[in-house]
């Protein structure tokens, strides 16, 4: 199977994601830049969640370039990725609305953390499916900002007990980490398209 449809329905899950996420910000009550005070918790947890969900999307699509073919395991295994993805705009109302809780920002950190451990199951499933010497294997490589992400996340629900804002301030590290496009999908795909064919 291509990977067309996977990619198109991944699109639309994200984009409507984005779409609950700006119409659960609150109007502010007043019409000075002062009444965005009271909003700005709500303002801010919003951003941070943009950011992430604009990093899977941009990164997804990076990984769906270098992936020949679909199967139902992967298809699967990107349910799984979307339905973490899809508790962001839940945990990041929580998180908002009730200023930095405690709770509601370890739970906002475990989404994250279950979303990253989705999104390499899903990595590591197509390069089974495709074999090491595939296009995507080739590009990941050794993957070391995916493998470190998870320690970021379970540091910053641990801090978030401590004191809830350095937990945001590690979640809001980590999607800084994140925000430059990773390059290695585009010099190996733009390398295997330069590269003379060898005749038979």
């Amino acid at each position: 199977m291509s990977t067309g449809r996977m990619e198109a329905f991944s699109d639309g899950v994200i984009a409507i994601l984005i779409t609950v996420m700006v119409l659960e910000l609150p109007t502010p009550h007043g019409t000075s830049w002062s009444a965005l005070h009271e909003a700005l918790p709500v303002l801010l947890t919003y951003v941070l969640s943009f950011v992430y969900l604009g990093i899977y999307w941009n990164n997804h699509h990076h990984m769906l370039q270098a992936t020949s073919r679909v199967n139902g395991l992967i298809l699967w295994a990107n349910m799984h990725l979307l339905f973490w993805l899809s508790l962001i705009p839940f945990t990041t109302a929580w998180m908002g609305e009730n200023n930095f809780a405690a709770v509601p920002t370890a739970a906002y950190g475990i989404v994250l953390l279950a979303a990253a451990v989705a999104y390499y199951a899903l990595q590591t499933t197509i390069i089974r499916d495709q074999g090491q010497g595939s296009l995507l294997a080739e590009a990941v490589g050794r993957d070391a900002k995916g493998k470190l992400s998870p320690f970021v996340y379970v540091a910053g629900i641990a801090l978030s007990f401590l004191e809830a804002r350095l937990g945001v301030a590690v979640y809001a590290g980590a999607a800084l980490m994140w925000l430059i496009p990773d390059r290695r999908l585009e010099r190996t795909l733009a390398g295997r398209s330069t590269r003379p064919e060898v005749d038979d």
